[in-house]
């Protein structure tokens, strides 16, 4: 990239949030996008396999910050570690593959403590936008946004022993945790594929726009 090259916007982080801002910015093909990413590429084939996520957490710092919380009083003034994606895609390129979204309660907190555009009511609209829900949308799920969901295709029958166990102990039954309540028990929702936001938010399009540019730093 030389000084002489101008962009109409310029977006810092490629994490989920940068990728799918770039790729909605740069639909317009008169609009120019430069998002900038301190890490590197991610195409390696520990991000591609879900089994990579034992590698990525302890592979250096190459993509993870590999960030230390404060000491925290609670826990006897122990630091925790707290990953942080350091690559193209940021964190959603070394995650666990779950996805489950804020607690609706703490949305209406927040809104209630004086930001009203936070309720949940508000913001559910946009999780919807973001979702493409693989079983179809409904109330609560999208239907053609960026990040693909599915419900968990394969369970390990040990799961499903704990899931009735905890049943049996009083808990209530809960097939999806970004439904109605948080309450409960049962297996969380995945992206099929770990959802690498340069892959997955659709910055291959945006490349082939020729309207927006990943510079990996």
């Amino acid at each position: 990239m030389t000084s002489s090259k101008s962009f109409d916007y310029v977006i810092v982080g490629a994490g989920s949030a940068g990728c799918v801002l770039a790729n909605r910015l740069s639909s317009n093909p008169n609009t120019t996008v430069l998002l900038l990413e301190a890490g590197g590429s991610d195409a390696h084939p520990l991000i591609r396999m879900p089994a990579g996520i034992a590698k990525l957490a302890s592979y250096g710092r190459r993509f993870n910050w590999s960030y230390d919380t404060e000491p925290e009083p609670e826990l006897h003034n122990r630091r925790l570690w707290w990953p942080r994606g350091k690559v193209l895609g940021g964190s959603s390129s070394i995650n666990a593959m779950c996805y489950i979204r804020g607690q609706a309660q703490d949305y209406d907190d927040w809104a209630a403590e004086g930001m009203p555009e936070w309720a949940y009511e508000n913001v559910l609209p946009l999780f919807r936008r973001s979702e493409h829900f693989v079983d179809g949308a409904d109330d609560y799920h999208g239907s053609g946004g960026e990040l693909w969901v599915s419900p968990l295709r394969h369970r390990n029958e040990l799961s499903d022993i704990f899931i009735d166990a905890a049943q049996q102990a009083g808990h209530p039954a809960n097939g999806d945790f970004n439904g109605a309540t948080q309450a409960g028990v049962g297996p969380y929702h995945v992206p099929p594929r770990r959802e690498v936001a340069a892959m997955a938010h659709g910055m291959e399009e945006a490349d082939r726009r020729a309207a927006a540019t990943a510079l990996a730093l």
